[in-house]
């Protein structure tokens, strides 16, 4: 790796070259000092001289007149000449000693830039070889990622390719999401040997690539048998609820375009479609904690995405309704009724066929939400009053189908309504306002047409039309075996219904896709309910939920074979509901 902040010995060298900078100056100006010390000295030796051949004559007549004051002169005069010579041999001295000094810091000053020069050749060297090995993974890094961009590219086209020939066909998409090994997989029953305990534990479903499945199915006395599974998409254990959602949110553009859409999770008691649809926090604890949103299912990660897609289009022209119902023991209750003091609590509703062949719910009642927390707050409350019994299986079993409808209601100017929609009817509440108001509430046997209106807002309401399109997000009960589960009494009964609803869907599915004349939509109140989803104009996406374990592969081979199935069905082209182009209003 290149080093950071330049090459490595470099300091080191970068010191020692200031070390010797620094003798070295420190020894120039101890020869600059002794140079200008030496000159004082030539410049007395020079008077002294001068003194003293000035003074000789003055000296010998001292000496002759005054004994003593000559003998001191000459001492004097001795003393004087001994100190300028020992001057003189020190100046020398020095002059020789900072001649060595110089010549020994050019030798190791040439010595250091030498080696430092070297250093940084071979720095200089390895930096080279460093860039063009950075080079070469930066073109491998490219050349990777454009492999993966073409990968990608490619993956998406045949992707929509796909979806391109399954709309054309009609047929339904079947994605298929294995969940995990969970602590339940493992307690055995009182009456389970602890060799066919061990061999439940097993893993036996598994997810080839993100299309296929792989089961390995083995009898006592029976070779192994591996059976694959084709469907849009297959999600292995380890793959998020955001990985799921990516695959669903084109749906809801899909929706805004004028498509009815439909998702629906299918899969044996504990596999996991709860989770998939709501999340562990509204599965289990009927809560919602907005700081913890990577587990949500699809269900409250498709509304955000909604009115995401909604803030974006011109505001009023659009406004949301949603309906909560669960079927139990094949009857169908509204779960957001509510009682004379305004207390939410489950009504029996029916399901009946209109003249146009839909299935509708008469008195079903209707909340008008405005963003994704009121959303989540009707269905919190509806979830409050769904079924829910433990089982061996799972604490939390669900023992009702629920059904959530979103109605997404667009007001168009009647000179861009197409004459398809003949099937749909004019809101009553625009017949007595002739601007497009958000709405409070829709309840059916509300009748808005008995009030008086002006003629200008009867002909304004004449000019607007409404378009409906419908989200159904359905989380069906599990199919279970009623000696795993354990069940008995009412929960018995209720496992009856369950398991003949889910088959009285199945046979629905088969008689669609061998294009029988009659399709037996009311032989369950399940199959009345989604009679326009499962064989209507809707696109429907089914979410097989399965569990890897050799203890339930009986259930995962009834839910795969059910998900086969529901890809054989054609339907024809899906209907669109061609909505006008509206621009987003600043």
């Amino acid at each position: 790796m290149r080093p950071r902040g330049g090459f490595g010995p470099g300091p080191v060298w970068a010191q020692r070259v200031r070390q010797l900078e620094q003798r070295a100056r420190a020894q120039e100006e101890r020869i600059i000092a002794l140079e200008t010390e030496n000159a004082a000295l030539h410049l007395k030796l020079a008077a002294y001289q001068g003194w003293a051949g000035r003074s000789v004559d003055e000296i010998l007549q001292l000496y002759s007149a005054h004994g003593q004051q000559q003998k001191l002169q000459s001492s004097v005069a001795t003393h004087l000449h001994e100190a300028i010579k020992r001057l003189k041999q020190d100046m020398k001295s020095l002059h020789s000693f900072a001649l060595e000094l110089s010549k020994d810091f050019q030798r190791q000053y040439k010595a250091c830039l030498y080696q430092v020069l070297t250093a940084v050749q071979g720095i200089q060297l390895q930096n080279e070889a460093m860039q063009m090995f950075q080079m070469k993974a930066f073109d491998l890094e490219q050349s990777l990622q454009e492999v993966t961009e073409r990968y990608e590219r490619e993956k998406q086209k045949r992707r929509a390719l796909h979806n391109s020939l399954v709309e054309l066909r009609g047929n339904i998409r079947v994605h298929c999401r294995i969940r995990p090994s969970l602590p339940f997989d493992h307690a055995a029953g009182h009456s389970v040997s602890q060799d066919r305990h061990r061999s439940s534990l097993e893993n036996v479903a598994y997810a080839i690539d993100d299309e296929t499945v792989l089961v390995k199915c083995s009898r006592p006395g029976h070779a192994p048998i591996n059976k694959t599974f084709q469907f849009e998409r297959v999600y292995n254990a380890t793959e998020s609820q955001d990985t799921v959602f990516a695959d669903v949110a084109p749906l809801l553009t899909s929706l805004l375009d004028g498509y009815n859409v439909c998702i629906m999770a299918y899969g044996q008691t504990g596999s996991g479609k709860t989770y998939t649809m709501l999340g562990p926090q509204l599965e289990e604890n009927l809560t919602f904690v907005d700081e913890d949103e990577s587990e949500l299912g699809i269900i409250p990660r498709a509304t955000q995405e909604l009115f995401r897609l909604i803030s974006e289009k011109p505001p009023g022209s659009y406004w949301v309704e949603v309906s909560v119902v669960e079927v139990y023991n094949n009857e169908v209750f509204d779960l957001l009724a509510k009682d004379s003091c305004g207390k939410v609590f489950g009504i029996k509703r029916d399901v009946v066929t209109t003249r146009e062949g839909k299935s509708d719910v008469p008195l079903l009642t209707y909340e008008t939400v405005a963003n994704a927390s009121e959303f989540l707050h009707l269905v919190i409350k509806g979830l409050q009053l769904r079924v829910r019994h433990p089982t061996l299986v799972h604490a939390h079993s669900s023992r009702s189908h629920l059904v959530v409808t979103l109605t997404i209601t667009t007001i168009v100017s009647g000179d861009n309504f197409g004459t398809s929609w003949e099937d749909e009817q004019i809101n009553q509440r625009l017949n007595k306002e002739a601007s497009c108001t958000y709405p409070q509430k829709r309840d059916s046997k509300s009748t808005s047409s008995s009030r008086a209106s002006s003629p200008a807002q009867l002909e304004a309401a004449e000019k607007l039309k409404q378009v409906k399109t419908r989200l159904q997000l359905v989380d069906l009960a599990g199919s279970e075996c009623v000696g795993m589960s354990g069940v008995t009494g009412a929960a018995l009964r209720e496992t009856s219904f369950i398991n003949r609803s889910l088959s009285a869907l199945a046979d629905v599915l088969g008689a669609i896709a061998e294009q029988r004349s009659h399709v037996p939509y009311r032989n369950s109140k399940l199959t009345h309910l989604l009679q326009d989803s499962v064989g209507g104009d809707a696109k429907l996406l089914v979410m097989l939920c399965i569990s890897p374990s050799q203890k339930y592969l009986t259930e995962s081979m009834q839910s795969l074979g059910f998900g086969t199935r529901a890809r054989q069905v054609q339907r024809g082209q899906i209907k669109k509901r061609n909505l006008p182009v509206l621009s987003k209003t600043k």
